[in-house]
């Protein structure tokens, strides 16, 4: 029997054209993206295998910052090396900023928004329906032992009942995996019977493959640290020398986004409090409400949620410089900037290290056991936005959303209606519903 032949390593460009489609489909929240990323690197295009997939995702998981773009940048930096990294992660989050933008102009131009009201009836119950079917799918994967099973529901329990912080649960699986992956014949950790992954030789990227050019060395390691720390100032650097008069905003905009980014455990959804607490009630940059308008508007746009911290940064800039939307803008790209350099800082430097580990089967189980209590975590995410969009006060349902929620799980997940075809059909519906409501 012959081995399957093993496809051609992906030009620049080719890769190129994928990082820069995902930028715009990158719906449904990082389980997802993580989908729809594994459906084309891994099962469709071959270029990276499962086993170094999830080992990327792993590694990925303990990052604070948007896992799904750092998944991104760590398969562009397999593929390409560190232009390639740079180049999907920043493919993966530029379309949502100029999307982002520009609804963030409508919305202080106009201030009424009726349409991404009617369409956000359909657009949220949907996009609950392509998380949890995403997360079904990572879940076949990732749970595969009674254990991780059994740690994926107590970090439930722990972030949903009892209100845990995320880097306890982490911490907590982390201890875990230790002990348990030093253990021997423990019938807990027995693998279930599964569908073995193909052949490793048939991926351009396997558990075989030795990144050359790619071997972690302090120097090199160094040399990253000393370029990020440069990147941080230089921005602020200019705004001092330019002699700025409102330096002091501009100062503390970028020291707040760059700490939120540094806890940005566990999603959007564990640092948005963080950030609505300081930048409303401390800093004054926004109201409330517009802090929640803030949040519906980045779910319409693909690429992370954390996005919406770039639309707090212009407001905080529209508030402050009294209606200016150069000011404004600003105020966005800079928040944009110190958001998400650390994820580049974190992949960049960090990849080369974590490669060395890809063999080592001890650390692999005890990510393992880590990666099981993400999925609660994961799930809790999901019960927290479906509560929201589909039952806001207790006993009360919404029963519009409801219903295309249950439609929509229908078609993604047995009728296997592509989900970016779906999201589409969801946001059509709620134009068709806005048009019929206008008529006289």
């Amino acid at each position: 029997m012959s081995m399957p032949e093993t496809p051609a390593h992906p030009s620049f460009r080719e890769a190129f054209a994928f990082w820069l489609k995902l930028g715009f489909i990158s719906f449904g929240g990082p389980a997802g993206q993580i989908s729809i990323m594994h459906a084309y690197l891994v099962e469709k295009k071959k270029w990276i295998s499962d086993s170094r997939f999830l080992h990327a995702l792993n590694y990925c998981m303990l990052l604070p910052g948007p896992e799904a773009q750092q998944l991104a940048t760590y398969c562009g930096w397999l593929l390409h090396g560190k232009r390639g990294g740079v180049i999907a992660g920043l493919l993966f989050i530029l379309p949502s900023v100029f999307m982002l933008w520009g609804l963030s102009l409508i919305y202080v131009t106009y201030g009424d928004t009726p349409l991404v009201a009617s369409m956000f009836a359909f657009l949220k119950p949907a996009v609950v329906a392509v998380i949890l079917v995403a997360l079904i799918k990572i879940g076949k994967k990732s749970l595969t032992t009674p254990i991780h099973y059994i740690i994926a529901a107590i970090a439930f329990i722990l972030i949903y009942f009892l209100k845990t912080p995320f880097p306890f649960i982490i911490l907590g699986a982390m201890v875990i995996g230790l002990i348990l992956s030093r253990l021997k014949n423990n019938t807990l950790t027995t693998e279930f019977k599964h569908e073995q992954p193909s052949d490793e030789t048939s991926f351009v990227i396997n558990q075989n493959t030795i990144a050359k050019g790619k071997a972690f060395q302090w120097k090199s390691f160094l040399l990253n640290l000393f370029i990020f720390a440069l990147l941080w100032i230089v921005p602020l650097a200019i705004l001092y020398i330019s002699g700025n008069s409102a330096f002091s905003f501009w100062e503390k905009l970028s020291v707040f986004f760059t700490k939120a980014a540094f806890v940005t455990f566990g999603g959007a959804y564990a640092v948005l409090p963080y950030v609505a607490q300081v930048s409303v009630e401390t800093f004054g940059w926004l109201s409330e409400f517009e802090m929640i308008d803030g949040l519906a508007l980045g779910e319409t746009t693909p690429g992370p949620l954390i996005m919406v911290l770039s639309f707090v940064g212009f407001m905080a800039g529209y508030h402050t410089f009294d209606g200016s939307l150069s000011m404004a803008t600003l105020g966005l790209t800079l928040t944009t900037y110190y958001t998400f350099l650390p994820s580049f800082f974190f992949i960049l430097a960090g990849a080369p290290f974590i490669e060395r580990t890809q063999t080592n089967t001890y650390l692999k189980s005890v990510l393992g056991y880590i990666t099981s209590a993400v999925a609660g975590v994961i799930l809790n995410l999901g019960l927290i936005f479906g509560q929201s969009v589909l039952m806001p006060a207790p006993m009360e349902f919404l029963w519009v959303p409801l219903i295309w929620f249950i439609l929509s799980m229908i078609a993604l997940q047995y009728f296997k209606i592509n989900m970016i075809t779906w999201i589409g059909i969801s946001l059509g519906i709620g134009i068709i519903k806005f048009i019929l409501q206008a008529q006289p």
